[in-house]
């Protein structure tokens, strides 16, 4: 079986602006590039996990979701790295967009898009890890198994704390969850 970097996309792997489907105004978070690099070369999948409700909100269609992924994989092209795969949840129960507002297994916190990206993928949960920049991302990734961080970088503002909810890590930026995951690897928390 494989193992894993689960990454939240807005505030976490680029910078984020909310419900944005303008890929003029993606940018890279600090130290994005070459966390990937780093955990290319040992051998983890790159997988972006994301909520998109912007969906079921009608702000913006899947399509243009998909346009974002490409751009940051072009981005991401320029270092020389590529990911994985990106698995996203359109829906909000409160959305606009009927097809779009129902009560999902797949939108964060729930962990329905790291088991799916685990099964198509042959991911052993055990030995991944999923970093975000909410509780909401580490909840998703506690359910799911996975070794979790949460980037301390002023995006959290519930801060709603139960034992689901609590990060194995705390990191500062990028750079130090990176640090985390290369000290930690395999080790069981």
């Amino acid at each position: 079986m494989r193992k894993a970097v689960f990454i939240d996309r807005d505030g976490t792997l680029i910078k984020d602006v909310p419900y944005n489907a303008n890929p003029a105004l993606i940018s890279l978070e600090n130290y994005a590039a070459e966390m990937l690099q780093e955990f290319k070369r040992k051998n983890f999948l790159l997988i972006i996990i994301s909520n998109q409700s912007g969906v079921a909100r009608g702000y913006f269609s899947e399509a243009d979701v998909n346009k974002m992924h490409d751009v940051i994989q072009q981005k991401l092209s320029a270092f020389n790295v590529q990911l994985d795969a990106f698995y996203y949840c359109p829906h909000l129960v409160e959305g606009t967009i009927k097809e779009y507002a129902i009560d999902c297994n797949c939108r964060k916190p729930k962990p329905g898009l790291i088991f799916k990206a685990a099964k198509d993928f042959d991911i052993n949960l055990n030995n991944s890890w999923m970093i975000g920049d909410i509780l909401n991302d580490v909840e998703a990734g506690n359910a799911a198994g996975c070794k979790t961080i949460l980037i301390t970088n002023g995006n959290e503002t519930e801060w709603i704390l139960n034992a689901q909810r609590m990060p194995d890590y705390e990191a500062k930026d990028l750079k130090h969850a990176t640090q985390i995951v290369l000290k930690h690897g395999l080790e069981k928390v």
